[in-house]
């Protein structure tokens, strides 16, 4: 199974650099991993279309996994604290005190992937919504440990807050050791690139 997944936590004492691009958000998220079920790290975020800048600190808990032979399931929450401010003009660069907590729940085998996760984040003037998301993959082939593995993936969002509608993604994905790569285009042409690095 996919070793390098986006967990957001990893073992004891690993380092995970993540780098997210997609039609919202552009992001940034190195997180150390304190427990097998607890990191904490630092948290960048710029919001294209809601105009604002988050900072802060990120905490991430595995409440449950379960491995069976042929899958492994995972739920986990996510939440954040720090400091806002808007790229509007007239908002003079104020700080606001800001936050997010949410959701995640991933199922995968060997062929095939499924998660959902949600968010909800508060980043003053207003700028309250709610994030959800639903993936879906399929592994074209299934390779040994070490191989190159890739995944046709597809990735349905939707925001409570300015573009309402549903944002459809198809996307390739491709991991070999601790790297692993997304490319795609939602069906608007907004492009969608991440990269992940565990050490």
């Amino acid at each position: 199974s996919n070793t390098v997944e986006s967990r957001p936590v990893s073992y004891p004492g690993g380092l995970t650099m993540m780098l997210m691009n997609n039609t919202y958000i552009n992001s940034t998220h190195l997180h150390y991993s304190l427990t097998t079920t607890t990191s904490l790290g630092y948290r960048f975020e710029h919001w294209q279309k809601n105009k604002f800048i988050f900072n802060g600190i990120q905490i991430n808990n595995l409440v449950k996994r379960i491995n069976k032979p042929e899958s492994q399931t995972n739920f986990y929450i996510k939440t954040g604290i720090g400091s806002s401010f808007s790229l509007k003009k007239k908002s003079n660069n104020k700080q606001y005190f800001s936050g997010f907590g949410g959701i995640s729940i991933d199922w995968e085998t060997q062929r095939f992937f499924a998660a959902y996760e949600n968010r909800y984040t508060e980043a003053g003037e207003e700028k309250n919504f709610l994030t959800q998301s639903v993936q879906l993959g399929l592994a074209p082939y299934i390779g040994d440990y070490g191989d190159l593995h890739s995944w046709v993936m597809l990735k349905l969002e939707k925001m409570t807050i300015n573009d309402r509608s549903l944002q459809i993604t198809p996307y390739i994905r491709f991991f070999k050791g601790t790297h692993m790569l997304e490319v795609g285009a939602s069906l608007k042409g907004k492009k969608m690139v991440n990269y992940i690095f565990r050490y």
